[in-house]
């Protein structure tokens, strides 16, 4: 199971200096990963008294594939991996060509993670429709694999229409793995189905158990769709916030044994003053509790 990292966007503050030591930080910890959140915008709650939503305009985001350009330049080894990027919301084309500059510069890098979101707010703002997200999601999924891997695209969908053309320069993986999140029964069938790797929550299958049987549908999804279902990867998350090194390696430990190929650490909300404190809580779990697993 590799490590990796959750980028603490709403803690991380605006200073690049920052922002590069961190990431340099945890790819000298030995962490293989940086997984990065994603919102545009942030609601303005004064008017919103019903608010629901796990962010506001009050929480700081980095712009993930910019930052992602820097990054690249920063750091040598981390693989850079959004966690996740709303795709719906934005235009597919544009993302394609995001994404493929990010791989090329990063060296092949990237990993893109998408998901359909669910701040309405965002989709308002960026002219996207809102309740038509999930379809449209496959088919952007397979227009960004036909421009990564095909010089010139002729491809007219129901959302889509590419009249012989294509990107340049094209990326170093082609295509760029695309993962997916998301805990809904129509999201477990299309991670199944469509993508190289799911984000699941534990939340939403709270036991091992319940976690092995989600990811025994998603495997079964795949084999219906004739693709190899041991090839999907997992990606779980562990969070600082709360217990000990105890309780932490006994939550990694249940990652690994629902059959989780990756583990983010996560110490966003775990009060910590500072970057560097960031850092120090996540050199503690290379050195307390990564050598049990």
């Amino acid at each position: 199971m590799q490590l990796g990292v959750i980028f603490p966007q709403t803690e991380m503050g605006p200073d690049a200096g920052a922002v590069r030591a961190y990431a340099t930080g945890i790819e000298s910890l030995g962490y293989t990963h940086l997984q990065v959140y994603d919102h545009v915008l942030g609601a303005d709650t004064r008017e919103r008294p019903d608010w629901r939503g796990a962010y506001r305009l009050e929480d700081q985001f980095h712009e993930v594939m910019v930052l992602f350009g820097y990054l690249a330049a920063v750091t040598q080894r981390v693989e850079l991996v959004t966690g996740v990027l709303v795709l719906p919301q934005r235009q597919t084309a544009l993302v394609a060509k995001q994404a493929a500059e990010v791989d090329l510069l990063s060296g092949g890098r990237l990993r893109l993670g998408v998901g359909i979101g669910w701040n309405a707010v965002e989709y308002e703002a960026l002219g996207e429709n809102f309740h038509n997200r999930g379809r449209r999601i496959e088919e952007q999924i397979a227009v960004l694999r036909h421009l990564w891997t095909t010089p010139s695209v002729h491809f007219t969908g129901r959302w889509h229409v590419l009249p012989d053309a294509g990107l340049n320069p094209l990326p170093v993986q082609r295509p760029i793995p695309v993962w997916m999140g998301g805990t809904a029964e129509p999201v477990l069938e299309r991670v199944g189905r469509l993508a190289d790797g799911w984000f699941p929550q534990w939340r939403a299958f709270p036991s091992v158990e319940g976690m092995r049987a989600a990811i025994g549908r998603v495997r079964a999804a795949a084999e219906a769709a004739g693709r190899d279902p041991h090839r999907i990867g997992i990606s779980g998350v562990m969070t600082m916030s709360q217990g000990t090194p105890d309780d932490w390696l006994r939550a990694a430990q249940d990652w690994q044994a629902a059959g989780a190929s990756y583990l983010a650490v996560n110490t966003m909300g775990a009060r910590l003053p500072s970057p560097d404190g960031h850092l120090a809580a996540l050199k503690r779990f290379m050195d307390e509790v990564a050598p049990a697993l």
